[in-house]
């Protein structure tokens, strides 16, 4: 995707509020918002921002399970699956 062209200034997203919000639920891309000719804001529909944030919280849980590892904090499967045999019997 390039966000070259979907870049746009805030006076265009003022004028054309409603299309610009329809163009975002339909392409699904975000689209780039600037200010005296600088980027200021990034806006997404809200489904690609939810999509987002899951991937963040399952990216989060990777990098935390990593930090277990790298301090030792982790036990084999075996041994797990062992335990879950001896509390059913």
């Amino acid at each position: 995707m390039r966000y070259s062209t979907q870049i746009k200034p805030i006076s265009y997203l003022k004028a054309h509020a409603a299309e610009v919000l329809t163009q975002l639920a339909e392409q699904r891309t975000p689209l780039v918002i600037t200010q005296n000719g600088e980027a200021r804001a990034v806006l997404q529909d809200v489904a690609s921002y939810e999509e987002t944030q899951e991937t963040l919280a399952l990216l989060k849980i990777l990098a935390l399970g990593q930090q277990d590892i790298a301090q030792g904090r982790y036990r084999s499967a075996a041994d797990v699956f062992a335990d879950l045999d001896a509390s059913e019997e």
